[in-house]
């Protein structure tokens, strides 16, 4: 029987439609004259978001440096974020070794950050011992704090702050279509409360490769030339770009799938074992679990669970995201909840019980 893969819905597969679109696909050189299916792609993301143009690049990481390139233009200057912000966490230090940028942390609760504390960071312009701040960063779904969705309400506010500053804001929306699916509103409806929004393709929605950054036409156009700086000027692109508009044509919607199966699976290793995870934290497809309370680490359960046909990894010593996706349906998530049964069992039955030390 297969592994049950919840490491990421960065291992779906490209569906069927996908692979004969790309098969099919018309092509060009998108570093000259242009991909004609590449270009499809940015005008369909452009407008399902509401924005004027876009710009396909390789992944989340490069599209979150262009998009910090293309707003600051790599001078001296801050970054209000969020101390749990993919940026600062998973891309290896670009928003400094690349983008030449420093940052400020903004106290935030599950990826939300403190309005007062925000605007008390905002650096209007340069002054002894202090650098303006060039750019606000969000990020919806979060990532680092499961699978959040920021309120619209909260996305305004932030917007609305930044605008006030003439500051521009960017959105890492790595997992943008799942906090509007999860809000129930048109992605544009969200993009309005942001100079720039960077999605993925290669997640929840299925593609193979790619990540798209929108914006207004004269943003794009400086993306465009940071993205060469940075190679990833594209040539016959259209063949995986087309895989990209296939998802976007047909995969939003099913989004709420996963996020079902995120649920039934919290709610599940909940009656296992209730320290593990609270289901109501769950709101879109990321489950995080916490095994301080269990008396073993990460690593033991992951090998454990690697063991019973789950493949997970730890997130730190006492943490592990799970991920639930188009390849996890009913089925998987009750053989999943099964086997956290069976090792839960397993783990009590070793002895000793150690203390686990949190993060």
């Amino acid at each position: 029987m297969d592994r049950i893969d919840l490491r990421s819905d960065t291992v779906t597969l490209p569906t069927q439609a996908m692979r004969e679109a790309m098969a099919k696909a018309e092509v060009g050189d998108d570093g000259r004259e242009g991909d004609p299916t590449v270009r499809r792609l940015e005008e369909k993301a452009a407008a399902i978001t509401g924005k004027e143009a876009g710009l396909f690049v390789v992944s989340g990481t490069m599209g979150n440096s262009v998009a910090m390139f293309a707003h600051t233009n790599r001078a001296a200057g801050t970054v209000l974020l969020d101390e749990k912000s993919h940026i600062l966490r998973s891309e290896m230090g670009a928003i400094a070794t690349l983008a030449g940028l420093f940052f400020k942390i903004v106290p935030a609760k599950r990826g939300a950050m403190d309005l007062d504390r925000l605007a008390e960071a905002i650096q209007s312009s340069l002054s002894e011992g202090e650098l303006p701040t060039l750019m606000i960063e969000m990020e919806t779904t979060h990532n680092g704090a499961g699978g959040t969705v920021l309120a619209p309400e909260h996305m305004q506010a932030v917007f609305a702050l930044a605008k006030k500053h003439g500051i521009p804001v960017h959105t890492d929306g790595a997992r943008f279509f799942n906090a509007a699916v999860k809000l129930g509103v048109r992605p544009s409806e969200l993009a309005r409360h942001t100079d720039s929004i960077s999605f993925c393709l290669s997640k929840g929605l299925s593609a193979p490769v790619g990540s798209v950054i929108v914006g207004s036409k004269a943003y794009i156009q400086r993306a465009r030339a940071w993205r060469r700086m940075l190679g990833g000027t594209l040539r016959q692109a259209g063949i995986i770009a087309a895989a990209g508009i296939i998802a976007l044509e047909t995969m939003i919607d099913r989004l709420a799938e996963d996020h079902e199966s995120a649920r039934r699976l919290a709610e599940g290793i909940h009656d296992v074992d209730p320290s593990l995870v609270d289901p109501r934290s769950v709101e879109t497809n990321i489950v995080m679990l916490d095994f301080q309370k269990s008396g073993r680490g990460a690593r033991e359960w992951a090998e454990a669970l690697n063991a019973n046909g789950l493949w997970v990894r730890p997130g730190g010593a006492t943490r592990m995201r799970l991920v639930t996706h188009r390849h996890i349906g009913k089925a998987e998530v009750e053989r999943a909840i099964a086997a956290f049964a069976k090792v839960s069992k397993e783990l009590r039955a070793r002895t000793p019980v150690r203390a686990v030390a949190g993060e």
